[in-house]
């Protein structure tokens, strides 16, 4: 299906002639952000060296492309079955192969929209977001799908992870653009979606940008295929937006599942290493992208394959088309088997579930001791303490009831609302954990105030004696790739030994799953899975830079979309680091980048 289109202007895409008037937080090819949003600033000199933490996002992404069907609708109910990945906002893009519209607004996926929204959303391809970050701002200039012209088109994108180097990015586009930014980044977004949204602009509209080594792009690459390479360099500027795209994917670091459309084409691409999921699905006429398998049952779609990481996806009219932009360098996230994914989705051929139950029933063996009941910490813990009942023949019970969904409450940004937040979630059944040594089951510790007002709460409600049980190794590294854990030092397993950290939450003993029992569970090689978060071993380099973030003004200018001051480069502040090396933390010297193995 052919697209025409005016070339959107400078300050973003303008509403063409003939759009229906705006219903809500519905723009016709295009974001209308608040009249009060504050215009990007340049950052002060003196916090030119400084970065911001990057946005950590844990997300989901859907995309569909079903002629005759309701894609709105659709995408709502994938949206619905990806919404533990995200609560903060959610967002719907539509396209009829003539104009985009977009729905969008801070919430649950079942508070933002209603009936006359989706009603409104028509088209016969659609693009959805889920989004949850811990850093960042939340507003609703960062909710997703985001919009930008490209190629003399609209783009909506929607993005799963987090890319490493958003600042280098950033810098390429001030550099080819200047500082005047236009697009999401000029209406105020604060995300590295924005920045890839403005590198697919400018990349479709002058083939390369100012100052940025493409030569160093195609050798990261691995791609060594001459005609692969044809295909995305040597074509000229103006190009297409599949052009575009593989020139800029190959850019960008870090961690990326990413959907997105044009007018006519609806496109899925998944980072080298796969770090966060992507699956394709049949429809009986059409197809559907999505972060887990689980969004694919919702619809009825027929589960395809993977995207294959470093793999470009185009769906239209004329079928599937793959191309490669990268070559497969497997690092899947560990943690979602742990945690992350639904317990019904497969994830590199491996059941969750499943894996789950073997990490419970690893840990049982790991960590055996004698007590009359295995109680699961809703929901997450509930798969792997069966594993663990099952493993050591001590009856599970029901000693926990999960409230109606309250949110994540290790998250909150206060110890008090953490605290607080546990009290919400949870209650004690106090009829079958009276009087009993309990075995309860967690899915991780990150900085223990979960587990202390969990252990505090079940003695309250009469328990003779709580053993607690992890079924993941201690989180002791930061991630970098879209997981929202907490820096280093918030992080309780950096500064005390398991002992130390029993204690210190009030349980009688304590004992975590070790990283081979974790691996051998998830049904994955060591070597093409991610465990940094574990083993401080970053299969990917992280953001080298001070973390002095605290005089940053943080929710509307992060650092790591100003300019760095070209003496840093000059100076040579960043390490290279050779091709498949692993990054390991050297704390001693201050950086997350310390040294490096082959």
């Amino acid at each position: 299906m052919q697209t025409t289109r005016d070339r959107p202007d400078d300050a973003g895409l303008a509403p063409r002639a003939g759009f229906p008037e705006p219903l809500g937080r519905l723009d016709q090819a295009g974001l209308t952000a608040p009249v009060d949003a504050p215009a990007l600033t340049a950052l002060p000199d003196d916090h030119s060296d400084e970065l911001e933490p990057s946005p950590r996002e844990e997300c989901g992404v859907f995309g569909v492309w079903a002629p005759g069907e309701e894609v709105s609708r659709l995408t709502y109910f994938g949206l619905y079955a990806l919404q533990h990945r995200g609560q903060e906002s959610a967002g719907i893009a539509t396209s009829n192969g003539s104009q985009i519209l977009v729905y969008k607004d801070l919430g649950l996926v079942s508070q933002v929209f209603d009936d006359q929204a989706l009603s409104n959303l028509t088209g016969h391809m659609a693009v959805g977001h889920v989004r949850y970050a811990t850093q960042g701002a939340t507003t609703w200039e960062n909710a997703q799908p985001m919009l930008g012209p490209a190629a003399g088109s609209t783009l909506a994108l929607a993005h799963n992870g987090n890319l490493t180097n958003t600042r280098e990015l950033m810098d390429a586009v001030h550099s080819t653009s200047g500082e005047d930014l236009s697009g999401e980044l000029g209406r105020g977004s604060s995300t590295d979606t924005a920045v890839l949204a403005a590198l697919l602009n400018l990349v479709s509209e002058r083939g390369a940008l100012e100052g940025w080594d493409s030569a160093a792009d195609v050798l990261t690459s691995g791609i060594t295929d001459d005609a692969e390479l044809d295909a995305a360099y040597c074509a000229q500027a103006p190009l297409s937006v599949p052009q575009a795209a593989r020139r800029v994917l190959p850019m960008l670091r870090g961690a990326f599942s990413l959907v997105f459309m044009d007018e006519g084409t609806l496109y899925a691409a998944r980072d080298p290493h796969g770090v966060r999921p992507l699956v394709l699905g049949r429809l009986g006429n059409g197809w559907a992208v999505a972060s887990e398998t689980a969004a694919l049952d919702i619809i009825g779609a027929a589960f395809v394959r993977e995207v294959e990481p470093g793999e470009l996806i185009e769906i239209d009219e004329d079928g599937v088309r793959s191309s490669r932009f990268a070559a497969a360098r497997r690092a899947g996230c560990v943690f979602e088997y742990v945690y992350l994914a639904r317990p019904d989705t497969r994830i590199a051929g491996r059941s969750v579930i499943a894996s789950r139950n073997e990490m419970g029933a690893a840990l049982a063996r790991e960590h055996p001791v004698e007590a009359d009941l295995v109680i699961a910490t809703p929901e997450s813990g509930t798969p792997a303490a069966i594993g663990y009942a099952q493993a050591s023949g001590i009856p599970y019970g029901q000693g926990l009831v999960k409230n109606a969904y309250v949110g994540r409450t290790f998250i909150q940004p206060t110890q008090t609302l953490r605290q607080l937040g546990i009290r919400l979630k949870l209650n004690p059944v106090r009829e079958v954990i009276a009087g009993k040594r309990l075995v309860v089951v967690d899915d991780s510790i990150v900085r223990g105030n979960t587990q202390r007002a969990l252990v505090r709460m079940l003695r309250e409600a009469g328990a003779a004696e709580v053993h607690v049980r992890i079924s993941s190794p201690p989180v002791m590294w930061p991630c970098f790739y879209g997981i929202d854990f907490a820096t280093r030092a918030e992080l309780i397993a950096t500064g005390m030994s398991v002992e130390e950290i029993g204690e210190s939450i009030g349980a009688d003993s304590l004992g975590f799953l070790s990283v081979e029992g974790m691996v051998a569970a998830s049904g994955q090689k060591a070597d093409e899975l991610c465990l940094a978060c574990f083993t401080g071993d970053y299969p990917i380099p992280p953001p080298v830079r001070s973390l002095k973030s605290a005089a940053i003004p943080v929710r509307r200018v992060p650092t790591a979309y100003r300019s760095r001051r070209r003496s840093e480069q000059a100076d040579g502040a960043e390490r290279t680091v050779p091709l498949g090396s692993i990054t390991r933390p050297d704390l001693a010297s201050g950086s997350p980048l310390g040294s490096t193995t082959s």
